[in-house]
């Protein structure tokens, strides 16, 4: 990965990270999946009318639509509504690095190295240290929603992939296109229609300054960037980069909302922040499982 690439991908996970207190921000006025939806509304139209659609099948866009809508945004918005604290779904959404590396080598073959398993091992490390010294900023339903969220990123990631599109902003877009009905659908089914006709009421101007900051600098400019990523490397190189945004995030919930930073947390961020310095590095690109299969055939040709 080049300097620069790298730079703008920290700089992204920056903002990714404060978004989480901007997503609370919202759920404390509205019901966390009209939020999503209105996130999703706002960045898709009007844009849509003057941005072709790509050349890819209706099924990925569709696929894309509601897995990064309803699966990654919708649910993690729902944890944070459920008292997940902004610093602890960042950190808990991570959970995806794992997953992705999973995905990545099982679907589209890519090598996972020594390297990036003993950086996402240190990073893991950080990540238990974190959730052990919380302190009891997560619910069980917020856990279990949140951890969903992040399974679904990984599989966003491969659709993505799979898709092969170099419209990535116009595939950002028209995918987005399918989140915000199935969003409000959802909303109705387990709240009933006042979660939808209650919003005026409910309506401020942090609200509107809530779904502005998602749909705008998150969504649109940082996930244009983002799958860009995605197309030109690998995603086994380009998700444990997202382990910068829980730190971003704990700092966003100290902040605005003053969530506690303990020392314990400090240890843990010097430690994501470490096993994504060794996820990076440059090893010899030898494959952990092909290693293990050599091995293993020599003590059978030794024995």
């Amino acid at each position: 990965m080049t300097l620069r690439d790298f730079g703008l991908l920290f700089a992204l996970m920056a903002l990714w990270g404060l978004n989480f207190s901007v997503i609370k921000l919202g759920v404390s006025t509205v019901h966390p999946l009209v939020l999503t939806a209105l996130r999703f509304s706002a960045a898709v139209f009007p844009l849509i009318f003057f941005i072709k659609k790509p050349d890819v099948e209706w099924r990925y866009l569709m696929a894309y639509g509601l897995s990064f809508g309803v699966g990654v945004w919708g649910l993690t918005t729902l944890s944070i509504g459920a008292g997940v604290s902004a610093g602890m779904a960042s950190l808990l959404l991570d959970m995806s690095v794992v997953s992705g590396l999973l995905v990545g080598w099982f679907f589209l073959n890519e090598t996972i190295t020594r390297n990036k398993i003993l950086g996402v091992g240190l990073a893991l490390l950080g990540l238990v240290l974190i959730m052990v010294a919380d302190g009891g900023a997560v619910t069980g339903k917020g856990l279990i929603l949140v951890l969903m969220a992040s399974v679904f990123w990984s599989f966003n990631s491969l659709i993505v992939k799979r898709a092969n599109t170099q419209s990535i902003f116009a595939f950002n877009v028209w995918g987005m296109l399918f989140a915000p009905l199935p969003l409000l659908l959802l909303a109705v089914i387990f709240e009933g229609t006042q979660a939808i006709t209650e919003l005026p009421n409910q309506f401020t101007q942090w609200t509107l300054f809530s779904v502005l900051f998602q749909a705008y600098p998150t969504t649109l400019l940082g996930y244009w960037f983002w799958n860009k990523m995605i197309m030109k490397y690998s995603i086994s190189s380009v998700a444990p980069l997202t382990l910068l945004v829980p730190v971003f995030g704990i700092l966003g919930g100290y902040c605005f909302y003053d969530e506690p930073i303990e020392m314990s947390q400090i240890i843990a961020a010097m430690l994501i922040l470490l096993g994504l310095f060794v996820g990076q590095m440059a090893l010899p690109k030898l494959s952990f499982f092909k290693r293990l299969r050599g091995d293993s055939c020599k003590k059978s040709t030794m024995s």
